[in-house]
């Protein structure tokens, strides 16, 4: 309860802007107006303490990346970036609890699909704020047609797969990210890339996995005004046929964590974060 998504069409009605703390609390202009931005990277209390709007980016944690499979020669793939959603919300005074949610685990053996992201939260999963993870990769064939486990959909990017020439797993919600792309199998089995905020998980080839998805790398720098070089919500690459570690995903970024190969763990997806700002 308290909680609204009307974008503009309170401020018509002349509410402004509210005041709240939590998080760590800094002070930014954006288009010449002032404002105070809390950021939030671990769980805690949004405490609103003035009723009133309130522009809010939030960021699911990314979805893991897969072990290869049983075989050295197998890639997994990608994990999917996490939901990105920006909005202008309408709070009351209240405390609302605020939860960030983590990476998704990659997988750890037989080339079973890599773990999910978990969703961010404001307030009350019913009546609150919520965006959802990436998707996990999936675990490479170790022949044709026999892949291990299924890439995972998520709420931004789905998994990238690691099936012998088998479609990668859409996005739950296209609104807020793209599919994972295709596995490769053939003389050489590679993992696809995960899906991104901005565009789909490459296809893997012969020669190498796919990339992952693009992010945003914009939002940050809108947001807060500042030059910030940080992308958000990038999927994790799929693994080559030859022995790899994949990259996990960085912490606060909702990026998927990249598949490996040649028997070793998947990557973790990066958590998410939350972002709130108010005029002063």
């Amino acid at each position: 309860m308290g909680i609204r998504t009307p974008y503009g069409v309170l401020a018509l009605k002349g509410y402004g802007y509210g005041a709240a703390t939590g998080g760590t609390s800094s002070s930014i202009t954006v288009s010449g107006e002032s404002y105070t931005l809390l950021a939030f990277t671990s769980d805690t209390n949004l405490v609103v303490s003035k009723t009133g709007l309130f522009d809010v980016l939030m960021i699911g944690g990314g979805g893991a990346g897969a072990w290869g499979a049983l075989s050295t020669n197998i890639g997994g793939g990608g994990g999917g970036a996490g939901g990105l959603f920006q909005q202008t919300i309408y709070l009351t005074a209240a405390t609302y609890a605020v939860k960030i949610g983590a990476g998704g685990t990659g997988s750890t053996s037989g080339g079973n699909a890599a773990s999910t992201g978990f969703g961010t939260s404001i307030g009350a999963v019913t009546g609150g704020l919520y965006v959802s993870g990436g998707g996990g990769g999936s675990g490479g064939a170790n022949s044709a047609g026999t892949g291990q486990g299924v890439p995972q959909r998520g709420g931004c990017g789905g998994g990238g797969d690691g099936y012998y020439n088998t479609a990668g797993a859409v996005a739950m919600n296209s609104t807020f990210g793209f599919a994972g792309g295709n596995g490769y199998g053939s003389a050489n089995y590679s993992g696809g890339g995960g899906g991104g905020n901005q565009a789909v998980g490459a296809n893997a080839t012969a020669s190498a996995g796919g990339a992952g998805g693009t992010g945003n790398s914009t939002i940050l720098s809108t947001f807060t005004g500042a030059t910030i070089t940080t992308t958000l919500c990038v999927g994790g690459t799929g693994a080559t046929s030859t022995t790899m570690t994949g990259t996990a995903g960085a912490a606060n970024t909702g990026n998927g964590g990249g598949g490996s190969s040649g028997n070793n763990n998947g990557a973790a997806g990066g958590s998410g974060i939350v972002y709130v700002r108010f005029k002063v």
